[in-house]
């Protein structure tokens, strides 16, 4: 199983970013994926996934209608568009999946991690 995310960076609040992971050594189409995020001195939180079964999504209040997930099965990559950003969004952004399962059972059930992406939002 690997799991790699790229894309982070700086950038001045209000700007946009997109966060890829490329997965491997697994069957990423029948698997439901997941972003989460851990800032400085704070538990790390799930933030989005996106399910295999019905591509149905669903997003933390704290993003909802900045940041969207999407997936390229073809491609075994999950993708996060963040818009809008806000200083509070810098984080160290992970993607994960849970292996036993192709839709949502809770962030708690995400059991396999990728290296993290880190995204600074600062002017």
């Amino acid at each position: 199983f690997q799991l790699q995310a790229s894309g982070g960076g700086l950038v001045q609040p209000g700007g946009s970013l997109r966060l890829s992971c490329a997965a491997s050594g697994f069957a990423f189409k029948y698997r439901v994926m997941g972003w989460f995020r851990q800032a400085p001195g704070k538990e790390r939180e799930g933030i989005s996934y996106i399910n295999n079964s019905d591509g149905d999504t669903d997003y933390a209040d704290s993003v909802k209608g900045r940041f969207t997930i999407s997936r390229d099965n073809a491609k075994n990559t999950v993708y996060l568009e963040m818009n809008s950003l806000k200083p509070e969004d810098t984080a160290v952004y992970y993607c994960a999946t849970d292996v036993d399962s192709d839709y949502f059972r809770g962030y708690d059930e995400f059991d396999y991690w990728g290296q993290g992406t880190q995204v600074t939002v600062s002017s």
